[in-house]
């Protein structure tokens, strides 16, 4: 490496923009600020700093935390940020890089011969989008330090604060809730990325913790890298040959690197994932092209000179790259020092020099892997043959499905709508005849088609691509959207641009949204990636007062909003016996603050029981500072154990124990609860009184605690009921609001009417869709494998991980 590349300071710096637009259109720099997507590109775009440090070797070790306030970290070894004073904006170029927009080594060639950082805005928007950010660095034998508030102003110059003799850079940031939805990371997102940057970083070591519970770690450090990274996602995939391809070459003229490895399964799909500096393109590009032209090249190049086929055979050879990636599981990576794509997304390579470049390497080393691994070449090309026989074979049952007037050949099935364009046109697919007929009779016949499908729907991740258009199930879907399927697909020729999955919300039900899901997902994947795809979300409850007077409910946030409207009408709190009552949106906002908590008990249950969880808000808040003081945690202690006492039934027994922790050097409590003879106990830990989840119980108990005085009653209509605690006041409205309603919880479409169905579900007036889109493909392809595959131990892990996060009928 060359004292040019070397060389990182103050002079490397450039500057492009200000900062000022991030925070009135922060979309255009981070993404979706709503649906948790930029919120987490907050910390990939961090961690692609450390990344490019690694690619021009300096950084082996990456940590990221989620800390228990909900803030994360990254910190890096790296050779950290510049110190010195910046020659043009007269402040360090640590503040330059962490308060102007574009300002970064990535601008001069001479810092970074390959970046994968998005157009350089990196750290500077993350900064601009947190209500607090830390920044440390460690260079030229000190360590420094500065913090920036409120979008990213600094409170203060940078300074040291130490010596050290290690370098690197560490960013600690607090994600601004005035910009972002959610601010809650999810750590199964991180963790998928950063194990994705490690194979394709085989030197670089990367942690990653979550300090919101205890003992959640995991770490990458993939010495095999791209190899690695094929065998995580075959397994639990019947592999053709345990030998896989692997070459790595580069091409010093374009100073372009290509990296390739590609393993062969039993499966009927292609999963070929691309990359260009750590980025994945989901839509491939001039690298994915290049890859393919490369392994059919050097298939047919083998074909000719191989011994276990016959001449006549080697002379009718038709091979296609579609025959050649059937059932391939395959990473393609590049480095390129500047490449191009078709859109700020990057979601497709469009550098051309890259196609040729890879083209070449992969023809050239898969014709050697071949030659010199007989036993997996035989297993290989005649998989590709197969493919290419099954192919031809599906191509006249392709033609006969895509005849003109294959739409008359669905009587009976198909109830189609008499708009002829595409764009208005709905198509709902339904589960048999009793749904399908409520949905036919209901139906805007304008705009509005119907496929009841019956019989079962194929499991195309096991089926051969043959078997899957044969399958009547199957070909009448494909007949009905009329776009064709795989070579033939055309996107032009979609009858109904939205397409509606309408399924009962029980386990049948939500094992053909499945199937139907992995059909598009596996053959159609373009379909969910156009934002054709939807799910349909039929209304779970019915509340009636009288015939004519009821309502419908979707959800359970619905259901509680309407539940707490009923439990206050005619509603007065008298918080003592002279006191004015609470009443109307008051008593209204307290109400649905203390019921929006019950989800939250519900979903983190399985750590922490919701029996212990929801009698919390009963006490004072435990605070970090009260756990490291014995008096004050004694005191809540014995409050917390009071209030479950009141809980006591015969045969349970709840008792609470003081717990020490030395690392922290704080108390915690743990509860011990005896049912009938048997003893199971629950630490509540130090991670969980400091969460983002225990900061809002803590919120709702601050206002209710204290609310009620001596002889507190509470009245709706005539009745009225004295109260000690807020949990009585809500059971006993919502008794009251509940009284002389009857509440129907819908299993199946078919419980419905024709209207009802319309109304509910299909009229755009009313109706709640889902849409079904296509985020990550790495981590889509790992779901389906795992619930739709021939593995069952993946499955069951799969299932038993996931299973609280379901709600469907038994």
């Amino acid at each position: 490496m060359s004292e040019q590349d070397k060389e990182y300071n103050g002079d490397s710096i450039k500057v492009l923009k200000g900062l000022d637009p991030v925070r009135k259109r922060p979309g255009m720099y981070i993404g979706d600020t709503d649906d948790g997507s930029g919120l987490h590109h907050m910390v990939f775009e961090v961690v692609d700093n450390a990344i490019d440090e690694a690619l021009a070797g300096f950084c082996k070790n990456i940590n990221v935390v989620i800390h228990a306030d909900g803030s994360v970290s990254v910190e890096d070894d790296g050779r950290g940020i510049p110190v010195d004073i910046h020659p043009e904006e007269g402040v360090s170029s640590a503040e330059v890089v962490m308060t102007i927009l574009h300002a970064g080594g990535k601008f001069d060639q001479n810092s970074y011969k390959v970046s994968g950082g998005l157009h350089g805005v990196g750290v500077s928007v993350v900064n601009a989008l947190s209500d607090k950010l830390e920044l440390t660095i460690k260079r030229q034998g000190h360590v420094w330090q500065q913090t920036y508030v409120d979008g990213g102003h600094p409170t203060a110059p940078l300074k040291a604060i130490g010596d050290t003799d290690k370098t690197g850079t560490k960013i600690h940031f607090w994600p601004s809730p005035s910009i972002f939805a959610i601010t809650e990371f999810d750590y199964n997102k991180l963790q998928t990325r950063l194990r994705e940057l490690s194979f394709l970083n085989s030197g670089v070591r990367i942690n990653i913790t979550d300090e919101r519970v205890e003992n959640k770690h995991d770490e990458f450090h993939y010495q095999g890298g791209i190899q690695s990274f094929i065998e995580y996602l075959n397994n639990g995939k019947n592999k053709l040959t345990e030998k896989l391809f692997y070459c790595t070459k580069f091409d010093q003229k374009e100073g372009i690197n290509v990296e390739v490895a590609v393993q062969y399964t039993d499966a009927y799909a292609d999963n070929t994932f691309c990359f260009t500096n750590n980025i994945p393109q989901k839509d491939g590009g001039t690298h994915r092209d290049g890859f393919r032209r490369g392994l059919v090249s050097a298939v047919k190049e083998y074909i000719k000179e191989c011994s276990f086929l016959p001449k006549k055979d080697k002379e009718n050879v038709d091979i296609l790259h579609s025959d050649a990636v059937d059932g391939i599981t395959a990473i393609v990576s590049v480095k390129v020092p500047d490449p191009k794509f078709s859109s700020q997304t990057k979601d497709k390579l469009v550098s051309s020099e890259v196609s040729s470049c890879v083209s070449s390497v992969v023809s050239e080393k898969f014709l050697e892997f071949l030659n010199e691994n007989p036993t997996e070449a035989k297993l290989i090309v005649e998989r590709i043959l197969s493919t290419s026989e099954y192919r031809k074979e599906a191509k006249k049952i392709r033609e006969r499905l895509n005849k003109k007037d294959a739409i008359s050949y669905l009587p009976g099935k198909l109830v189609n709508c008499s708009s002829k364009k595409p764009e208005e046109c709905e198509l709902y697919i339904v589960e048999g005849d009793s749904a399908g007929g409520s949905a036919k009779q209901g139906r805007k016949p304008e705009y509005q088609a119907i496929l009841p499908l019956r019989g079962k729907i194929l499991n195309v991740e096991k089926t051969r691509f043959d078997k899957i258009i044969s399958s009547e199930t199957i070909g009448t879907l494909i007949t009905a959207l009329g776009c064709g399927i795989r070579d033939a697909y055309n996107p032009d020729n979609l009858r109904y641009h939205n397409i509606v999955i309408m399924t009962d919300a029980d386990v049948d039900g939500a094992h053909i949204r499945i199937l139907l899901l992995t059909f598009f997902y596996r053959q159609m994947p373009d379909l969910i990636e156009r934002g054709h795809i939807y799910i349909a979300q039929p209304p779970l409850y019915k509340y009636s007062k009288s015939e004519k007077n009821f309502r419908y409910i979707t959800d359970e946030v619905e259901k509680n909003e309407y539940e707490t409207s009923l439990a206050l009408n005619e509603a007065q709190l008298f918080v003592n016996p002279d006191a004015p009552p609470i009443f109307g949106e008051p008593l209204e906002n307290i109400f649905l603050q203390y019921v929006n908590l019950f989800p939250l008990y519900r979903r983190i249950d399985r750590r922490i029981p919701e029996m212990l969880t929801s009698e919390l808000v009963f006490v004072d808040p435990l605070t970090e500072e009260d756990m490291k003081d014995s008096a004050k945690f004694e005191n809540w202690k014995n409050s917390f154990e009071s209030r479950l006492k009141q809980k006591e039934v015969p045969g349970l027994v709840y008792t609470v124990h003081t717990k020490f922790r030395e690392d922290k050097q704080l108390y915690y409590p743990e509860v011990s609860v005896l049912h009938y003879g048997v003893t199971k106990e629950y630490d509540l830990p130090y991670e969980f009184f400091v969460s983002q989840d225990y900061g809002k119980i803590a919120k709702v108990s601050k206002i209710i605690n204290g609310l009620l005085e001596e002889n507190a009653y509470v009245r709706c209509g005539a009745k009225t009921k004295t109260v000690t605690d807020f949990g009585q006041v809500h059971d006993f409205l919502l008794k009251e609001g509940l009284s002389g309603i009857k509440i129907m919880r819908f299993k199946g479409l078919g419980e419905m009417n024709p209207d009802e169905l319309f109304n509910t579900t299909m009229n755009p007036d009313h109706r709640v869709f889902l849409k079904v889109t296509l985020n990550d493909a790495i981590e889509a392809n790992e779901a389906f494998t795992k619930l739709m595959g021939e593995e069952v131990a993946p499955r069951k892990e799969f299932i038993s991980e996931n299973a609280h996060l379901a709600e469907i009928d038994a």
